[in-house]
């Protein structure tokens, strides 16, 4: 797996640490039972606080993401559909979305990129017929 953390992004480095596993895991990149590197592995390699990945890390096990254990480190979970996280989900997706159209985008350039964006995780169901 390989992260990239830009130093001058307004995104706080624990988040983006967070989004970059996540997109990993959307990926295939990192399965079920992957290995995270050590918190202190991964501080030392990007010159960062260790805290900072803590946090990343932690905020991974809150949302079910990782689980973390202190012989095997943070390994990611099984995946679940979690009815809970679809609902948070729906949430932040419509604030994401409001915002595409508070910017001027239309509804077909916004679900030409959500599409285009699923398809890029290999994930999306075959679409339903009516």
């Amino acid at each position: 797996m390989i992260l990239n953390i830009d130093l001058a992004s307004d995104v706080p480095i624990y988040q983006q640490l967070r989004d970059q596993i996540v997109e990993a895991i959307a990926d295939g990149v990192l399965a079920e039972g992957s290995s995270l590197p050590a918190t202190r592995t991964l501080a030392a390699d990007f010159g960062i606080n260790f805290h900072t990945v803590n946090k990343a890390y932690d905020l991974l096990r809150q949302q079910g993401l990782i689980q973390l254990n202190r012989k095997t480190g943070a390994v990611v979970t099984p995946m679940v559909a979690d009815p809970p996280f679809g609902a948070e989900w729906a949430g932040r997706a419509r604030t994401l979305l409001a915002e595409a159209v508070a910017r001027g985008l239309s509804a077909d350039e916004v679900l030409k990129s959500c599409r285009s964006i699923l398809d890029s995780f290999g994930t999306t169901q075959p679409e339903e017929t009516p």
